[in-house]
């Protein structure tokens, strides 16, 4: 992006109360737009510092992961100056985003309806497990994974119920809570009003559920673990060949008689247990078993080619090192480098996004903790030597 030209949420302040990684996450993709986000810390730091190995010199490369293009300021909300200052910082901030356990927000004076009623333009965020009215409830993502659902549909059918590789209701509730606080932002500009945001990290996950939903809706039953394949399309999954395995996403009926002459198999486009997509998914299990045993004749990189020729949708299955590694990553700057303070040089997963055809800029470097404290209070609040003291500066 041209340095001339401003991103999306320049001149928008955001104050974040939030740990480890739904939060952070969330707060982070602001950031990336330009925001600038104030990252509000216990003496402690936020929890995800302590988590590791592995570190980068002293840093945890899972703080790293989530906390650029933000300041650390250290508050100790014990104290009545600290959370004086916090809620100043609330007050002159255009969306707080917070991830306590519910209610403690409210005790702690820094609520949605106190800050709101005093600032009724202001967005403000919850993020927790289960929602606001739930407070009993853990918000750790594999405890969401197993009451949405989501892990009962993960893994192989004479398997366990499996989670998911990275922890997708962190993120997904982050992802929703960024579009709902932008969306906010978008209906603040035409109504003058804020609004109160809660998400859950369980509701995050029955959203992600869509097809899966469908079938349980249309037929009363839960749908059951599948394995790398398709539940309602065949053949799309996760076939071996004679060095590894490939992915293919056979679409259509059409794409299945294409698929055919690649693989060299005209009997199997005329197969009667294979003609529609219906058949296809019945007899899924015999499919495959033909389909890998003509596949197993030939390697990875012959059949890719080959089906690539034929117009069918496959690719291989990389592991992160390959994948951050492949011109697929690197062509769209998803694998991009900053300098921090303490740890030197450190890689950073990009912005999923362009904006005119340019990556959001990593402006800040994650940050130490309290690295900011004196500057944001002073530049944001106007504080001196005696009121920074009094926050316990």
């Amino acid at each position: 992006m041209p340095a001339e030209t401003s991103l999306p949420l320049d001149g928008i302040r955001v104050l974040d109360l939030t740990h480890a990684l739904a939060g952070p996450y969330c707060t982070m993709m602001l950031g990336d737009l330009g925001a600038d986000v104030i990252k509000l810390e216990p003496p402690t730091g936020d929890h995800s510092r302590q988590w590791g190995p592995p570190f980068i010199g002293t840093e945890s490369s899972y703080f790293l992961s989530v906390n650029r293009n933000k300041r650390s300021v250290v508050l100790d909300l014990k104290h009545a100056g600290a959370r004086s200052a916090a809620r100043a910082l609330a007050l002159v901030s255009d969306v707080v985003v917070e991830s306590f356990k519910p209610g403690t927000a409210e005790r702690l004076g820094l609520g949605p309806k106190e800050l709101r009623a005093r600032k009724p333009e202001l967005v403000y965020a919850s993020i927790s497990g289960y929602g606001q009215n739930q407070p009993t409830l853990a918000g750790y993502d594999q405890i969401a994974q197993g009451t949405s659902g989501l892990m009962s549909v993960t893994g192989t059918p004479d398997g366990p119920p499996l989670k998911v590789g990275v922890p997708v209701g962190d993120i997904t509730a982050g992802m929703f809570a960024t579009q709902a606080i932008l969306a906010a932002l978008v209906a603040r500009a035409r109504t003058g009003q804020g609004a109160y945001i809660d998400v859950a990290l369980n509701d995050a996950l029955l959203a992600l559920h869509t097809y899966q939903a469908g079938r349980l809706f249309a037929t009363g039953k839960a749908p059951a673990r599948e394995g790398n394949h398709h539940a309602t399309i065949a053949p799309y999954g996760t076939f071996e060949v004679s060095d590894g395995f490939i992915n293919l996403a056979v679409g259509s009926d059409a794409q299945y008689q294409r698929f055919c002459e690649a693989l060299g198999a005209p009997e199997l486009a005329s197969d009667p247990r294979f003609t529609t997509n219906a058949q296809r998914q019945e007899a899924r299990s015999e499919l495959t078993k033909e389909i890998e045993r003509r596949l197993q004749r030939g390697s990875r990189a012959e059949w890719l080619d080959r089906l690539e020729l034929h117009g069918i949708p496959a690719g291989p299955i990389l592991d992160l090192k390959e994948a951050f590694s492949s011109p697929l990553a690197t062509e769209r700057e998803m694998r991009t480098e900053v300098t921090h303070p303490v740890a030197g040089t450190i890689s950073q997963v990009g912005a999923p996004w362009k904006l005119d055809g340019q990556s959001s800029p990593i402006r800040l470097a994650p940050p130490g903790l309290g690295q900011h404290t004196a500057a944001v209070l002073r530049e944001v609040l106007g504080y001196d030597d005696a009121m920074l003291e009094a926050s316990g500066q």
